[in-house]
């Protein structure tokens, strides 16, 4: 069937919107008809060529979306046509090493490969355009109305529940909460420093709240994400520009228990980890601008630790139902997430603010 899409056509070029060819899908696969799908940052790398991992242009970009599920091969079980589904970034092989191990985001198995090259677990594009194969970002491409996708990678969304910005829950949610709960686990009356306050980083901001941190300092160079900070439950706001160690010392004294660099900025991370106590952790939850991080010894010698993330280190069939609950029940908002709900004709912009930090999250809506 044909779908609307916007379309990376070459690095450092505005996408273009074009009609592509969607392939049916196979035996354990589902069409999903996409309803939302957020705007992050590892989009925009990829745009730019700063992201080799993945596939050269032309390519589909999205990642972070919900939908309805349209059509299904005929092994699917789990889902059927009109279920409303988030779609999971990860497909995981469930057989390798790693994912034996219970850690899935590590997968090394063939249908992650596949996933990272742009095609189905069979080895085909999910597109095609002007007859030619057109990969998906990591396997899901929602910058397109419909996708192809494994039926492992859809999480069912209650229909009374349902709303375009669950979408978030896909990435940026899933991620922060995870770095919160499952790479740091973040306990009680611990105190917590989040630098970045973009989308993923009010969601590290909730997660230290609903672990119980008993003071959740927040980092940013733009007072209103500082403000939606705030709103997410921050006890505290800092200006970013400022030196961190001595701005979160005057507030606690002797530092942080924990550090959350969510900016993947250049020396972000070595300022992040001086601000956390002897014996404190430093989590990299937003992708690295550069290829190293210098972090003096003196800072390790203290006890310190630096530890990097996968996706929050997240298991998507257990956290996402988890994510959908929270919200559900009120305990999770993602209102201060959603900057603005845009077209996907205006794709370029959205990405454009997300660049210059000028928004939180922005969310493309299909009609």
């Amino acid at each position: 069937m044909r779908a609307k899409a916007a379309v990376l056509t070459g690095f450092g070029k505005p996408l273009e919107i074009r009609k592509i060819d969607v392939a049916d899908p196979g035996p354990t696969e589902v069409r999903v008809r996409i309803v939302a799908s957020g705007v992050c940052g590892s989009d925009a790398k990829v745009c730019a060529g700063r992201n080799p991992l993945y596939p050269q242009p032309p390519v589909v970009l999205g990642h972070e979306s919900a939908g309805i599920v349209e059509a299904t091969g005929a092994a699917v079980t789990s889902v059927s046509p009109g279920d409303h589904v988030l779609v999971a970034m990860n497909r995981a092989c469930g057989r390798c090493p790693e994912c034996a191990s219970g850690h899935a985001y590590l997968c090394q198995g063939e249908a992650r490969h596949s996933a990272v090259a742009g095609r189905l677990a069979d080895g085909r594009t999910p597109f095609s355009l002007d007859g030619r194969e057109l990969p998906a970002f990591i396997g899901i491409g929602s910058f397109a109305e419909q996708v192809v996708v494994g039926e492992e990678m859809l999480i069912p969304v209650p229909d009374e529940d349902f709303d375009a910005s669950l979408a978030l829950l896909a990435c940026a949610v899933v991620t922060g909460t995870g770095a919160v709960w499952r790479v740091a686990r973040v306990r009680p009356g611990e105190t917590v420093l989040v630098v970045g306050c973009g989308g993923v980083g009010l969601a590290v901001v909730q997660a230290a709240v609903l672990a119980g941190a008993a003071r959740v300092i927040a980092a940013d160079v733009n007072p209103a994400k500082l403000h939606e900070a705030r709103v997410a439950g921050a006890t505290d706001a800092v200006d970013a520009g400022d030196s961190l160690p001595d701005a979160v010392g005057r507030l606690t004294g002797r530092g942080v228990d924990h550090a959350f660099d969510v900016t993947g900025a250049a020396g972000v991370a070595a300022d992040a980890m001086a601000a956390t106590k002897p014996g404190g952790t430093t989590v990299l939850v937003g992708s690295p601008a550069s290829a190293e991080i210098g972090v003096p010894s003196a800072l390790l010698f203290g006890g310190r630790v630096l530890r990097g993330c996968v996706g929050g280190n997240a298991n998507p069939a257990a956290d996402l139902p988890n994510l959908i609950e929270l919200v559900r029940t009120g305990r999770f908002s993602l209102d201060p997430l959603v900057s603005e709900r845009v077209p996907i004709e205006e794709v370029n912009e959205a990405l454009a603010r997300q660049q210059a930090g000028a928004v939180t999250r922005s969310l493309i809506v299909f009609d």
